[in-house]
């Protein structure tokens, strides 16, 4: 199973801490009493209510919409009436416009029917990719449904599907792959058919042997209809996730500074996005819920969730049986790139891969010191820049200046961070760079 793709620079290999998940069955959790659905659930504008309070909703229905700007809809992941249209718990703005439902627990979920994709047109697919209010489920929410329409002067011949799913603890992909593969490779030859391509690989970090067992053997049984899947295997290495680190671990082919996948042929999509174009398209179904591991040793029983979007943090909680009482840290994502929550009525959101309760023991506790300048950041970092000189310059009150040092291709993996005998926080001094440099 071992194999020599990866990225060449840079890059860290922290502790994986998957076997508290990975060999879970996905689970549905039961309907909470109520949901917080954020209407900013994307990068672009937020969405606006289409609804009021006390409506009635279905199942599936639309709630709010993006008039003007860059955006998806957002759709009722349950029926119940529209409670309060208001504000709900943020992990980074403290608090943000939503919609908040009062779920029937009475109602049947909604049946839905199957079609025959393969007579509708590349246009036809692309325009419900959008209607279902699809995002990239693996990163920072970006509208699939542009990402599917690169812009005319950068043809694409490749599609990447990004299984490595790199971050520790994270299993939410992974048990996607092993239980919904077909649907995948189903969603992967949508995309293509989108995209007018005939090549697609997946990769998948070597550590998920199980996943790339099913995942090759869907691919098989597909057979080519119009686009060859292949699955790649990769070897464990962080961020190998990343799309740029992907692309070149896959294809040889670098990504310009600053410049988009398109821009070398490659449109890059998550296993578990295309397993959501795939109901989008054969069912006539929104972005509802997602699959979510929760993990962590401060859980008292870790999963794999599907849960519908909107469902706080305290009522997963309350599912797994409650926290233990070394509870140290409630992370939102990843441990590497995840947020750090301070209220339990944080809601999921289409983004959501992990919601990780961490203990003392599985966090790094320490003061940070001045830079050592002992380089292991910039050992450490897959895009070649200087963390140290980008920190420095910030608590100089130099952020502004911090561009030479390549502030804005840092995609804020946090390899420079973890690796900082100092303890810095690298990542936030990036974050407070690239807001003073835009705003100077």
């Amino acid at each position: 199973m071992a194999s020599t793709l990866t990225f060449p620079k840079g890059g860290v290999h922290p502790p994986e801490s998957k076997e508290l998940t990975e060999n879970l069955p996905i689970e549905v959790m039961p309907l909470p009493a109520e949901l917080d659905l954020i209407l900013g659930q994307h990068i672009g504008a937020p969405c606006t209510p289409t609804v009021a309070k006390r409506a009635v909703v279905a199942e599936g229905d639309l709630i709010a919409e993006v008039k003007k700007g860059l955006g998806v809809p957002l759709h009722a992941p349950v029926s119940g009436t529209v409670k309060a249209i208001g504000v709900s718990a943020h992990p980074l703005r403290v608090t943000t416009p939503s919609i908040t439902l009062s779920v029937d627990r009475e109602a049947g979920a909604k049946q839905w029917t199957m079609v025959d994709w393969q007579q509708m047109s590349a246009q036809d697919l692309l325009q419900k990719v959008h209607d279902a209010g699809i995002v990239g489920i693996g990163g920072a929410g970006f509208p699939t449904h542009v990402k599917l329409k690169p812009p005319a002067d950068t043809p694409i011949d490749t599609l990447l599907l990004n299984g490595a799913e790199c971050e520790p603890y994270i299993t939410a992909d992974h048990r996607s792959m092993v239980e919904k593969a077909e649907q995948i490779v189903t969603g992967a030859r949508i995309l293509a058919k989108i995209l007018a391509v005939d090549t697609c690989y997946i990769g998948i970090e070597n550590n998920k042997p199980e996943a790339i067992k099913a995942m090759t053997e869907a691919a098989r049984a597909a057979g080519g209809g119009g686009c060859q899947v292949t699955v790649v295997v990769l070897q464990v290495k962080y961020p190998q996730g990343s799309e740029k680190q992907l692309i070149q671990a896959i294809t040889g082919r670098k990504v310009p500074a600053m410049a988009l996948p398109s821009a070398v042929g490659v449109v890059v999509q998550n296993v578990s996005t295309a397993r959501a174009v795939y109901e989008a398209v054969t069912l006539n179904k929104p972005l509802l819920e997602k699959v979510v591991t929760i993990s962590g040793r401060g859980i008292r029983r870790p999963a794999n969730l599907l849960v519908k979007i909107g469902t706080r943090v305290s009522d997963i909680a309350d599912y797994c049986g409650g926290t233990t009482g070394d509870l140290a840290k409630v992370v939102l994502g990843g441990p590497m790139m995840g947020f750090a929550i301070s209220t339990l009525d944080v809601p999921v959101t289409k983004t959501t891969s992990s919601v990780l309760f961490l203990t003392e023991a599985e966090i790094d506790t320490r003061s940070m010191s001045a830079c050592i300048r002992c380089g292991w950041c910039l050992e450490a970092c897959p895009m070649g820049l200087e963390p140290k000189e980008i920190g420095i310059y910030v608590e100089a009150g130099l952020a502004e200046k911090t561009e030479p040092f390549g502030v804005f291709e840092c995609f804020e993996c946090g390899s420079c961070a973890y690796v900082c005998p100092a303890k810095r926080p690298l990542v936030q001094f990036v974050r407070l760079a690239k807001m003073k440099a835009k705003r100077s």
